[in-house]
């Protein structure tokens, strides 16, 4: 069976997977981390033999041109004709999709209208897209959505305080963002819980340079930290997060700007960690910098202020959790950010256990006696849109 290739592109990484279906086999993976940034990490792993190499610069462009050229120069397919589909994680669907999708000329010029819904995300995958089809004309792609996880959200948590005709008219709600990783985690959580799915409450944080959290009741996402769009919710890489609206009118008046995208631009790609630090957007130079720069320090305590914020306003509004999930890059590889997180937490008498919190392996990281399990689960977006992929193929 022809393997099918992924593509998670985010802001600030692109992950790829090279799955068999339906074993569900990994024949190869990878990621460039740091993409837009100097110093871009590139990352292979095939059958168990990982290198790492960093690299000046890599852009989506010059990502998928690496990827593709290792792919055959390893000998991990003969030929990208070898190639069953291409499999795209997409951020923002809106209305317009409610499931994924094989992707079609129209298809594709209807993701490109939706840029404004995630405009640091949906330019970049449709970037890629265009991109494949122009590398791999003969092999069909399909759009994994991340927005169709909370298209049922219930409407008291879904859409905003303003005039209801404006909700309905132009399609004003929380979209979310991480829905495929969201899904995962809280299936995974449930399987590790040994409890069914519909009778399983968990908090899940996908922590990374988006970072975003969802309170998972009764198996069904009852709330999410992102909005209409991906700019919302918590601090993150370069987005701001939560902001009052008074400030773009405000802010176009102090710096002359002319429209509210030049503020737009600036809360996505300016601000978060990078904005309040100075620094970086990337964790590991926040906490490289922290020992003697005062703003880097203020940027992981807003970060982890932020977080216990939410995921203490969502234990209340499901009524509890029967655990809290780490995942994302952030989520899986920072112990101190998790140690911060939930030694915040104790208030609710959530409580981590020290070593193995260090250890960071995968599963409970919590003590005996803490309120909620404490779970580190390794998101896995990738598989999952393969099981999407190949539904769609068969």
């Amino acid at each position: 069976m022809k393997p099918i290739f992924l593509i998670n592109a985010g802001s600030s990484s692109m992950k790829w997977q090279l799955i068999e279906m339906p074993s569900e086999h990994v024949v190869a993976n990878g990621q460039v981390e740091r993409l837009n940034l100097p110093g871009s990490i590139v990352k292979v792993n095939v059958r168990g033999k990982k290198t790492t190499e960093t690299v000046e610069k890599l852009d989506e462009v010059t990502a998928i041109d690496r990827i593709l050229e290792r792919l055959t120069r390893l000998h991990i397919v003969e030929s990208l004709n070898d190639i069953q589909a291409v499999g795209h994680r997409v951020v923002a669907g809106g209305t317009v999709f409610h499931a994924s999708v094989e992707l079609t000329p129209d298809r594709i010029e209807q993701l490109r209208e939706l840029s404004e819904l995630a405009p640091l995300h949906n330019p970049l995958e449709v970037k890629c897209i265009d991109l494949l089809a122009e590398k791999l004309p003969q092999v069909t792609q399909y759009a994994v959505f991340d927005s169709t996880y909370f298209a049922d959200l219930p409407e008291k948590t879904a859409i905003y305080g303003i005039p209801y005709d404006w909700t309905k008219d132009f399609q004003i709600r929380r979209y979310g963002e991480h829905g495929i990783s969201h899904r995962y985690l809280a299936q995974q959580a449930a399987e590790m819980l040994q409890k069914p799915l519909a009778e399983t409450n968990v908090i899940t944080m996908h922590l990374g340079s988006g970072a975003s959290i969802t309170a998972v009741q009764n198996g069904k996402p009852f709330d999410t930290s992102m909005g209409l769009t991906p700019v919302t919710g918590m601090l993150m890489g370069t987005r701001s997060g939560d902001v009052d609206p008074s400030l773009i009118p405000y802010l176009m008046k102090r710096l002359g700007f002319r429209t509210p995208e030049e503020v737009l631009l600036k809360l996505n790609q300016a601000s978060g960690l990078l904005g309040v630090s100075g620094v970086s957007s990337d964790m590991r130079d926040l906490h490289a910098a922290a020992g003697d720069n005062e703003r880097a320090r203020l940027a992981l305590d807003m970060f982890v202020n932020q977080a216990v914020k939410l995921v203490g306003a969502y234990y209340t509004e499901i009524g509890g959790a029967d655990a809290l999930v780490f995942a994302g890059g952030i989520g899986e590889k920072d112990e101190v950010i998790r140690a911060a997180i939930i030694e915040r937490l104790g208030v609710l008498s959530i409580k981590m256990d020290a070593t193995l919190n260090q250890a960071g392996a995968t599963g409970d990281l919590g003590t005996t006696d803490s309120a909620a399990r404490v779970l580190l689960i390794p998101t896995d977006e990738e598989l999952a849109m393969a099981r999407e992929v190949q539904a769609l193929i068969d």
